[in-house]
């Protein structure tokens, strides 16, 4: 048996591995793993697949005109840092763009070599998949806080209010929040007394566990939590706990939402007055409430307004850095500190992209202006692409587009285990060794789980003698790429024993506990480090002033530019379509494996009777949805689960592109929701990808 960290999500569940040599015969969960405590999702499991999968790559891959070979790595380190070098010189440092995935979170080496690799690169051709989920919040933070990590999360074991908007938790497990089994905690809320309330289109996994579920129309979150600030303000409901003297521009906030309360927002919200209002007062006058909202609202056209106002919310009540409420960790490795020390807190709009112009975040562009910036971003332009860990042709708005631009690149290099959408317009694919075969330390994760807790799991199977790492193949191509070549091998062998293992135990020695890897190899089970502490935000304030803004400026200039017209507006239009999140689907790359295959068709269009019914639609038929960037044809499903006047389609599918080497997912293609996604429709202050509230036609296939 072996004791790991399941690194597939951000619940960092901690997995014991049945062992038979190097075969992995069972996968379940620690029991005393001290914040899943035994829980795993469906998903762990899985790791044992994926381990085995004879599609994922062994071998360097090489591609010759519409051919593949495997090759050395060596060659294939030389060939794609000769490709990449070639762009470059030719072209300038701009030239040579980057995508990284959601998977870079979860790998220790990614994080530790790979933001290194990108800032050596020095281009301004930076994409990610920030900007296809989180950039709202972190623009939040980084306005209302000062920094961009300093992300509060629910103090689910002691809260006795919990205001859930666009999360489905049960199935995600928590995202900025790391909470394995959100079932039993949830369920453990409502046993001592406190309540659930989820805002949301669909009745959701999580909805139905939930004492309330409030139907929101898509996009309008933003109106509904202005109408409960202004019942707040109008009823005299404001309190601030401990922040109460770090607090400036409340006066602001409380003009924005003046005029509009929770009558005037009814219909385009679709939440009645009445029940804005009873909400509104019970969250202000609960002692210990928490609201919090994740993926539904970030991916929206007001996605950072939505963000802002709930975080608001949360301290104008007194529910913001006090227990029971949002509060924020204390982990082991100071993550706001790290980043601020590598100058990453957080810039915005230090330059934009050539076509949309628009805003850097972090240094990253937004992932919508990736095609665009192919073709005709101008002399900055990419015309040379490193991706690592990820799949933006089926994970990014307008697929089809993207998809036909990367056919357009100079070069391109992928550092992937599969051949898969994206991959396949590679000239060097590059794939790194499986998950369980190297360390896990969840850095960027343990800044936002409910309890301090901190873990380091050694590899469970050892890599096999050609397999690399990801840090390592980074390393390698690194020096191959910015090292003369007199000096590249010495170079190599000293960045190879900068090894993440050494610079984590470096940064766990200055942390708060004093830590190190050695006393976490002592506990292979993990550390409680205790509950999260009230007053952590107001002693660590990052911003200039050291005050908490809760009305940024341009927030300000935002709202009243926008929301006051959206509140009265007399269309909505015909129907529109939001995602949905599935327990056995991580994004797009496990849906290779055959037992993530099971329950059926998982791909199909959610839809409520009474839109079925006026298209002739039943469970079962296929029909054709479009918008304005495209159209696909889709399964439906009939359920009163959906809101009248919306339809859900989960992403991550669409594996019916020419040249994939992924014979499960073939098998079950399903069709790409980011088919018919637009690049052109992103939260108006951050540039993220709206992909939540689209306006799409349905019609009998």
């Amino acid at each position: 048996m072996a004791l790991a960290i399941c690194p597939l999500c951000e619940a960092a569940c901690g997995i014991d591995v049945e062992l038979d040599g190097d075969h992995i015969r069972a996968i379940r969960g620690d029991p005393d793993d001290p914040m899943s405590r035994g829980y795993v999702c469906p998903k762990a499991s899985l790791l044992a697949d994926l381990h085995s999968d004879p599609d994922r790559l062994r071998a360097p891959l090489v591609r010759e005109g519409s051919q593949w070979r495997e090759t050395s790595w060596d060659t294939a380190l030389d060939r794609a840092a000769h490709g990449l070098r070639r762009v470059r010189r030719r072209y300038g440092r701009d030239a040579v763009g980057v995508y990284y995935g959601n998977p870079v979170a979860h790998n220790l080496g990614l994080m530790t070599h790979g933001l290194t690799f990108v800032r050596a690169l020095r281009t301004r051709n930076v994409y990610s998949a920030s900007s296809a989920d989180q950039l709202p919040q972190m623009l939040v933070a980084l306005k209302m806080f000062g920094h961009l990590a300093q992300i509060p999360v629910p103090d689910l074991d002691r809260t006795d209010f919990l205001l859930l908007c666009g999360a489905n938790p049960v199935v995600s497990n928590g995202s900025l929040m790391t909470a394995p089994n959100m079932r039993q905690r949830l369920k453990a809320i409502r046993h001592r007394g406190g309540r659930v309330v989820v805002v949301d289109p669909r009745r959701t996994e999580t909805a139905e566990l939930a004492d309330e579920h409030v139907p929101i129309i898509p996009g309008s979150d933003a109106l509904l939590f202005s109408a409960m600030l202004h019942v707040v303000f109008a009823e005299g409901l404001t309190r601030f706990g401990a922040l109460h003297d770090r607090v400036q521009h409340v006066e602001v906030l409380a003009d924005v939402v003046r005029d509009l309360p929770p009558e005037r927002v009814a219909r385009a919200t679709g939440v009645p007055a009445a029940t804005v209002r009873r909400l509104a007062v019970e969250f202000a006058t609960t002692e210990r409430a928490a609201g919090y909202g994740r993926v539904g609202l970030c991916t929206q056209q007001y996605g950072t307004l939505a963000c802002w106002l709930l975080q608001a919310l949360n301290l104008v009540t007194g529910h913001l850095d006090q227990v029971g409420g949002m509060m924020f960790t204390t982990p082991a490795v100071n993550v706001v500190g790290l980043l601020s020390a590598l100058r990453l807190g957080g810039t915005f709009g230090r330059w934009r992209s050539s076509v949309r112009q628009l805003p850097e975040f972090g240094g990253d562009l937004p992932v919508v202006a990736l095609a665009e910036e192919i073709e005709t971003g101008g002399e900055r332009r990419p015309r040379a692409l490193v991706t690592m860990a990820g799949n933006p042709v089926l994970s990014t708005p307008n697929g089809r587009r993207l998809d036909a631009a990367l056919s357009t690149l100079d070069y391109m290099v992928a550092i992937d285990p599969y051949l898969n959408e994206t991959t396949r317009h590679a000239h060097v694919i590059l794939p790194p060794a499986p998950p369980l075969s190297r360390g896990h330390y969840p850095l960027p994760i343990y800044a936002f789980t409910v309890r301090n807790v901190a873990k380091y799991s050694p590899p469970v199977v050892p890599r096999q003698a050609w397999e690399r790492h990801d840090w390592e193949i980074l390393s390698d191509l690194g020096g191959r790429l910015f090292a003369p070549p007199f000096v590249r091998r010495m170079t190599a062998r000293c960045v190879r024993s900068l090894t993440p293992e050494r610079l984590i135990d470096s940064l766990l020695r200055i942390g708060p506990y004093r830590l190190s890897l050695r006393s976490l190899e002592r506990t292979p089970h993990g550390l409680d480090l205790g509950p999260l502490n009230p007053g952590s935000l107001a002693a660590h304030l990052a911003s200039v002033d050291r005050y908490v803004d809760v009305a940024p400026a341009d927030f300000v200039s935002e709202a009243r530019r926008t929301l006051a017209g959206y509140a009265d507006r007399d269309s909505f239009g015909d129907l529109v379509l939001i995602g949905r999140r599935q327990v056995l689907s991580n994004n797009s790359w496990m849906h290779n494996l055959h037992r993530s295959m099971r329950g059926g068709e998982r791909f199909a269009l959610h839809v409520h009777p009474d839109d079925a019914n006026r298209r002739g639609l039943a469970t079962g038929t296929l029909a054709r949805l479009e918008s304005s960037a495209g159209a696909i044809t889709v399964p439906v499903h009939v359920t009163t689960a959906m809101m009248p006047g919306v339809v859900s389609l989960p992403h991550g599918w669409g594996h019916d592109r020419d040249g994939i080497r992924l014979t499960v997912a073939e098998r079950h293609a399903g069709a790409s929701m980011n088919d018919v996604t637009s690049e052109s429709h992103v939260d108006t202050l951050s540039g993220n990808a709206a992909f939540n509230g689209v306006v799409v036609r349905l019609l009998r296939g």
